[in-house]
This record gives C-alpha cells, structure tokens and sequence, in this order.
C-alpha cells in the first residue's frame, strides 16, 4: 500500500508542479517515447538476466506491493511453533518429531500456524534442520556453519533480483536520451515544417529525457530498494529459525531456546518476553 502511495506522491507532484506552472499536459502524452524506453529496458532485463531471476520477479513485485515479508504477528507466530516443537522434543523424544516434519501440512501442530504454513521455502527451511536432528546431527558448531551457508546462499539468490531491477533503472536515463535522439532525428527530417510543428516535434523528443530519468529514479530504482529490503528481512526470518535450532542443540528448555530465536528478531518486530510468554500459555491451553 505504502508503494502505492510514493508512486502517486511522485506522479502528483511532478505533473502537479508542471501544470502549476503553466505547463500543457498533453504535451507528455507521448507513447511513442514511452513504448520506446520500457520496451527496450524490458527487452535488455530479458537479455540480461536468469531464468530464475525472471521467473521470481512476479513474485518480488507482489511482495513489494505487499509492503512486508514478515510482521510481529509473524515472528510470534513462529516463536510459538518452536517452542510447542522443542517442547516435544524434551518430553516425547526426537522420533515423535519425525511424522509432524515428513508431513508438515498434515501436522496437527503445523496446522495451528496458518500463517508460517504460508511460507514454502521456510517450511523446507525448518523441517530440513529438524530431520537433521532426528538423524542424530549433535555438532552444533557444524550445524550453525552449514545453516549460515544456506541462509547466505538464499540471500545471494533473492539479491539477483533487487539487483537485476537496480541495473534496469540505471538503464533507463541512457534509454530516455536513445529515445530523445531519435525523436530529434524524427525532427530533422520535418525541418522544413513551420516552427509550430516543429516546437511540437522538439517537445516530444525532449520528454523521451524525461520519462527516462522520471522512471528510473521516481519508480524503478526505489522499488528495486524495497525489495533489496524486504529479501533482507526474510533473510532475518529463516536466521531467527536457525537461532532456535541450535539453542535447542544446545540442549536448553524450549522457553530458552526460543528466547534466543526471540533476541535474533529485528526490534522493529521483535515480540517482547511477555507478548512472547502469553502467546506460549495461550498455545499451550
């Protein structure tokens, strides 16, 4: 929403102020341009980029108009189901583990967070990690290593994305004047026009300038930002996953163990001890 409400900020004042100040507003009605510089910043993201980049760049989008990856509800959500899994653990046994993370969606403690159960990759994420521990995986120094390596792997692929929409912004100025140049070669080939015509003609060579710098830094260089932010911040999710994991590992209570899951969480969305203590008794109830 709040996406949304920047890109109209940045339409109304820079259309506003120009027609304030006496500009004719059909004068940037110009598709030729339009078509000219996000057909060719599209084509040049196709060329120069992966398959993977170009098959999860809907999804981006979408989180970014979404405008978060993960909220407070989220993070406590996720405390929660750590805690009622390691409390399993403690009293039950690793093996009684094993049917709740073979089949997760048929669990009927996954079940009770419809929230998490959302997230695929965090579902693969925990599960993978759990079955490690049911395996007997007891060295946490290893663990932490390999889980670090995961989330750094995880973060390097979404990275691609937020980079790959940056380049095309940083395109789209040099595409604005590719499109200017040509309107002023359109120009000159009508020179013998009378200086109405061709004041019309210069006017829209020029705006081929101007949307080529209005789109790269009013709309596609911040969007590429928010979603550089919002894959950081899903990077935070899976690392509050891993601080639980190995606390567990280390063999402290769950109430412990997800303390420290807690104290891994961004403060922005860090639930407190007793947001955190009544959500585990009303669990628990």
């Amino acid at each position: 929403m709040m996406i949304l409400i920047g890109m109209l900020v940045v339409i109304s004042c820079v259309i506003g102020a120009y027609v304030a100040h006496g500009g004719h507003i059909f004068v940037l009605w110009q598709p030729a341009e339009f078509i000219i510089i996000v057909g060719a910043a599209i084509g040049a993201f196709i060329i120069g980029n992966t398959k993977y980049v170009l098959s999860h760049l809907g999804s981006s989008l979408k989180m970014a108009l979404k405008g978060k990856a993960f909220d407070k509800a989220d993070y406590l959500e996720l405390l929660t189901l750590q805690f009622a899994l390691f409390k399993l653990i403690k009293t039950k046994g690793m093996l009684e583990l094993e049917t709740h993370i073979e089949t997760p969606k048929e669990s009927k403690i996954f079940s009770n967070y419809p929230h998490f159960m959302e997230h695929h990759e965090a579902i693969t994420f925990f599960c993978d990690y759990l079955r490690m521990l049911t395996m007997g995986s007891e060295n946490v120094h290893q663990m932490e290593e390999l889980m670090t390596q995961e989330i750094d792997i995880h973060h390097h692929e979404r990275g691609l994305i937020s980079t790959a929409l940056q380049n095309m912004a940083d395109s789209m100025p040099a595409l604005g004047i590719v499109a200017a140049v040509l309107g002023v070669i359109h120009t000159m080939g009508s020179i013998n026009q009378p200086p109405e015509v061709l004041g019309k003609l210069i006017g829209a060579a020029l705006v081929g300038t101007f949307l080529g710098i209005l789109l790269s830094y009013g709309f596609i260089g911040p969007l590429s930002n928010i979603v550089k932010s919002l894959y950081e911040s899903e990077a935070q999710y899976f690392n509050c996953m891993k601080a639980g994991i190995l606390a567990c590992m280390n063999g402290y209570a769950p109430a412990i163990a997800v303390e420290y899951a807690r104290k891994s969480i961004e403060s922005e969305y860090r639930p407190d001890f007793y947001e955190l203590e009544k959500a585990i008794a009303t669990d628990s109830v």
